[in-house]
Parts: structure tokens; sequence; C-alpha cells
């Protein structure tokens, strides 16, 4: 092949119609994402940009919306434990996985 893959530009995730502010509550201020500026020719389409680091979330509303089961991303961190205390502190209820290998540091979004 005469191209490279290099890294994830962004994650989509799907989300229903009017759910910004509620999507602003969980990044923006509990998860300390920033919210960037989506371009002019998108904004229309309701929804909301994250970053933290290297890391872009993209909340896209999807009219037909239904919750995904299993799909995520996973984002690799430093310091677990301060990150399901400072979730607990805010009423975030965490699951801890058993099953992910040792010295692995995930937040599932």
């Amino acid at each position: 092949m005469t191209f490279q893959y290099v890294k994830i530009d962004h994650v989509q995730l799907a989300a229903p119609r009017n759910c910004e502010q509620e999507a602003i509550a969980f990044y923006q201020r509990i998860l300390g994402f920033r919210i960037l500026e989506k371009p002019d020719t998108l904004q229309g389409n309701g929804g909301v940009w994250f970053q933290a680091g290297d890391v872009q979330l993209h909340i896209g509303i999807d009219e037909a919306f239904s919750p995904a089961r299993k799909a995520h991303p996973a984002i690799s961190l430093t310091n677990l434990e301060a990150l399901s205390n400072h979730l607990s502190t805010n009423g975030i209820p965490v699951i801890h996985d058993s099953r992910l290998p040792v010295g692995k540091s995930f937040l599932f979004v």
C-alpha cells in the first residue's frame, strides 16, 4: 500500500436530539474536556465536539438514536483511582472490570 495510518483523529458518538447540555455537563464539567468550535458548515447539525490532550470526541445527533450496548471509545489515562474517586464524588457510578490487562488504565465513555 502507498499510504499509512497515523492515528485516530477523533471518535464520534451518536446521541439523541437535544442532548448537548447533558454532554457538556459530563464531558466538560466532570471529565474536563474543552469544547471545540465546530466548522460553520456543521453548526446546523447539532451535537458538540470535545478535546482533552490528543483525544477528540464528537457527539453527533442521530434522529434514529438507539443506545449501543457494547460500542465505546476506551481512553488510556494515568491515575485511574483518582478518576474513579472524582467520578464517584460527582455521582457517576464506576464499574471496575478485573478482566482488563494488569497495568492498563482506561476510561470507557
